[in-house]
């Protein structure tokens, strides 16, 4: 089955549900006997289907496309029997109501609609209204080479289409950029390497490091991985670093994955001197340039690549407005939120993994066996009417049921978690590029591009899956298993027969799955080459307001009336921000550090070479161990970079202090517990 959407006219996807049992391998004769009576025939059904699958793909006179030793098309022919059986029930699950279908239309896009989608969700929309705005100015200011060429190449699509249907003058990109040479061009950034987290110092190279057991993420496999271990970087873009491309692109059609955990690659991350960056590290104002950032160089990645980056164009979702299931991540967040602030996760959802967690790890066949079909049903609706008011009782359920929730939860979204509109771009990092590394760079930029709802949930939701998976020995549950059973719960599929496309498929998000699942450490960190140009862009644009400020007469006399305030001594007591000229007399190499819950409040802090940010935090410790509250001691305490150019980091207990100071000297330095 191929996930590419038509232009012409809608698509209609429908979400199912699975209740009925499938089989596990060795135990088919006790599942025909255990089928409940009120589900004997459709389970029989989905049973007699999932076996003329496995015959179908284990027989011998299939296509060569399928053809393989006896041993392989076992484990192959399993493994795939489990992916649609799990499809079978939710259709199946569908059919008798215990599901309700989300219906997602898609508009045809007119020509030139698309570069305009583009330009605006990269946060260009200055180019199409052709207003000054600073912030695309700020924008443009980052590029590097193949980020410029990228948005060049959509804006010139863009102008040529609306040329020809004569809509309206289109502002020339010399108009816009004061450039005289015929072809529009963008002012770039150098493509050498920048300092992770921070901005290119005038002839510094990246400094790594020693290696020991804590200064990397190592996701590779524990037991018989590849004695190759490949580094990564995140010091250039992923596209810049594209110097030849490769002869192959796409898959062979008669490529297989190799399901064996020890095919995976083993990468690590080393730490630079700047640590390392988790998406929860970075205030949402960064992060939205995150996002600007990482659909522009997902595109220019691409390019490079010559895979077309396609898309969809989502009209309209239709989800519940209240409840639990088919409600919106958004609106489930808000709803939470007034009863624990701060929450990131859905409460039903984080209930459903801590229950299964707490015990079901070790079952058998968890995520695979299906639970009851009418119990499952009955739970949802007991859960709808007393999960708010605490009186519902998860002693009752039973751990396949919990498992059969969860998996209902994810479907009943009314928008997948991995958004519909990226869809096509999960399928073609699989079906298009043949190399896992760069498959891992490229779901790494689609990461960095989901709603923080979505992102969020989806990082849980991986983090259970992971420990699934180290439960293999009890559970039966090896990472390709999981991967075949969750796939199609992520991913949205029509219910056609199943044929040889459709299986192609089905291996293809399985092994988005296992690429999520194995390297999830790697994927929500940030790129340390997206926060060099955030600081870049910050910078831009304070220079931007700088200029524009200083012919504002009212703005002068505010600044005078504020330096007046700023050499009174007097600072108000339990402070939590400091403005700047509190450092101003501070010498070079020195910064002052403030702690607003610990009773010694701020301290000054010579910086040296090897100065790390849990340094200070261990001084602060030290200071306050018997002056803070109780409640101050329990909490993690990290160091935060707030202001200058960035909005707020959340440093790394690795990250060398001098390094990040010198990279941006104008910010402030302040311990606080760090955001969950």
């Amino acid at each position: 089955m191929t996930m590419e959407m038509k232009d012409s006219g809608s698509v209609v996807l429908t979400a199912y549900h699975p209740h009925s049992p499938a089989r596990i391998p060795g135990m088919e004769q006790s599942f025909v006997q255990d089928i409940p009576p009120g589900h004997s025939p459709t389970s029989r059904k989905s049973l007699s289907r999932c076996r003329r699958i496995n015959r179908m793909l284990s027989n011998e006179s299939a296509p060569p496309a399928f053809s393989r030793s006896n041993s392989q098309a076992s484990m192959d022919s399993t493994s795939m029997e489990d992916f649609w059986c799990e499809v079978e029930s939710i259709k199946e699950s569908r059919e008798d109501g215990s599901e309700e279908a989300m219906l997602l239309e898609f508009k045809p896009a007119d020509e030139g609609e698309l570069e305009a989608e583009w330009l605006q969700d990269v946060g260009l929309s200055t180019l199409i209204s052709g207003a000054e705005e600073e912030d695309g100015q700020a924008l443009l200011s980052t590029l590097t080479r193949t980020q410029a060429a990228a948005v060049q190449k959509r804006y010139n699509t863009y102008t040529q289409t609306l040329r020809k249907k004569n809509k309206h003058t289109v502002r020339d990109v010399r108009d816009i950029f004061g450039t005289t040479d015929s072809s529009p061009t963008f002012e770039t950034v150098p493509v050498s390497p920048v300092s992770s987290n921070g901005i290119q110092l005038p002839g510094q190279k990246p400094v790594w490091k020693s290696v020991s057991s804590k200064s990397c993420l190592d996701c590779g496999i524990d037991k018989g991985s590849p004695s190759v271990t490949e580094e990564l970087s995140y010091e250039v873009s992923f596209s810049e670093s594209i110097t030849v491309l490769p002869k192959t692109q796409e898959w062979p059609k008669n490529q297989r994955f190799k399901k064996e955990d020890s095919a995976l690659p083993k990468f690590v991350v080393r730490k630079s001197r700047f640590g390392l960056t988790e998406v929860g590290d970075l205030s949402p104002e960064d992060m939205k340039k995150i996002r600007y950032l990482s659909l522009i160089e997902l595109t220019a990645f691409y390019d490079a690549l010559g895979v077309e980056l396609k898309r969809n164009r989502l009209e309209r979702v239709r989800g519940r407005e209240n409840g639990l299931f088919g409600v919106p991540l958004t609106v489930l967040l808000e709803n939470d939120q007034k009863k624990v602030p701060g929450i990131k996760v859905p409460l039903i959802f984080q209930k459903l993994l801590l229950k299964l967690e707490e015990t079901g790890l070790e079952t058998e066949g968890i995520l695979r066996v299906p639970g009851s079909a009418s119990r499952v049903k009955n739970l949802r609706q007991e859960l709808e009417a007393k999960f708010y008011e605490d009186t519902f009782d998860w002693d009752q359920v039973r751990n396949n049921d919990a498992a059969g929730l969860l998996k209902m939860f994810i479907r009943e979204l009314p928008s997948p978690l991995f958004t519909v509109e990226y869809l096509p771009a999960f399928i073609t990092l699989v079906e298009k590029i043949s190399k896992i590394k760069l498959q891992l760079q490229a779901l790494h930029l689609l990461i960095m591009l989901m709603p923080e709802a979505n992102r969020d949930t989806a990082k849980a939701f991986l983090q259970f899956l992971k420990k699934v998976v180290a439960n293999e020995g009890k559970n039966k549950m090896n990472l390709w298993n999981v991967s075949m059973i969750v796939a199609p719960n992520l991913f949205i599929y029509k219910g056609k027969r199943a044929n040889q496309q459709e299986m192609q498929a089905a291996a293809t998000t399985a092994h988005i799955v296992r690429l999520l699942i194995r390297y999830q450490d790697i994927l929500w960190t940030v790129p340390s080459f997206l926060i060099s140009q955030v600081r870049k862009m910050n910078e831009a644009a304070m220079n931007n307001s700088k200029r524009q400020l200083m012919f504002d007469k009212g703005v002068r006399k505010l600044l005078r009336r504020k330096t007046m305030e700023r050499e009174r001594p007097e600072r108000p007591e339990g402070a939590v921000t400091f403005p700047p000229y509190l450092q101003s007399d501070i010498p070079e190499g020195v910064i002052r550090v403030y702690a607003p819950l610990h009773s010694k409040v701020s301290m000054a802090i010579q910086l040296n070479s090897q100065t790390k940010a849990k340094d200070i935090l261990a001084r602060f410790h030290c200071e306050n161990s018997r002056g803070s509250s109780q409640n101050v001691r329990g909490q993690i305490q990290s160091l935060h970079e707030i202001g200058g150019n960035i909005g707020q980091h959340c440093l790394d207990p690795d990250t060398f202090m001098l390094d990040v100071y010198r990279a941006n000297p104008q910010a402030e330095w302040v311990i606080k517990p760090k955001a969950s």
